[in-house]
């Protein structure tokens, strides 16, 4: 049967100890940050939707789009496959619901940096404080 600790404090540490002492041969752990949370992600969408309403350089992009430009700038990966009408390829990836909750915050940041530099009127009050 599958565990998930969380290691956040002593004793979430010990019981990931036992968990292990008490594993069976040849079973498998996997430690790994934690995924990006829902107040993260709301933010993010909040925040692209912003960028793509004030179409900053004359770019005329959905919040989709502008999320896979700022991630391709922190280095986020892509493939290319081909389309199945012989239109040509279309991108996959992009999928920020794999990143860390580190990896998002990059991107908020990175997100945040562009708009402030490009005068996106942010509908988040906070970020409008940080500007």
């Amino acid at each position: 049967m599958a565990q998930t600790v969380v290691l956040d404090g002593p004793r979430q540490r010990a019981i990931a100890k036992q968990l292990i002492d008490r594993a069976p041969i040849n079973a498998v752990l996997t430690i790994k940050e934690a995924s990006r949370n829902l107040e993260q992600n709301a933010r993010m969408w909040a925040m692209l939707s912003d960028v793509s309403r004030a179409k900053p350089e004359g770019r005329c992009w959905t919040p989709e789009t502008w999320k896979a430009a700022f991630m391709h700038s922190l280095g986020h990966q892509i493939i290319f496959c081909e389309g199945l009408d012989g239109a040509g390829p279309f991108p996959m990836g992009f999928r920020s619901s794999r990143l860390t909750v580190r990896q998002m915050a990059d991107l908020i940041t990175c997100i945040q940096e562009y708009g402030d530099r490009h005068g996106v009127l942010w509908t988040d009050p906070s970020l409008e404080a940080a500007a």
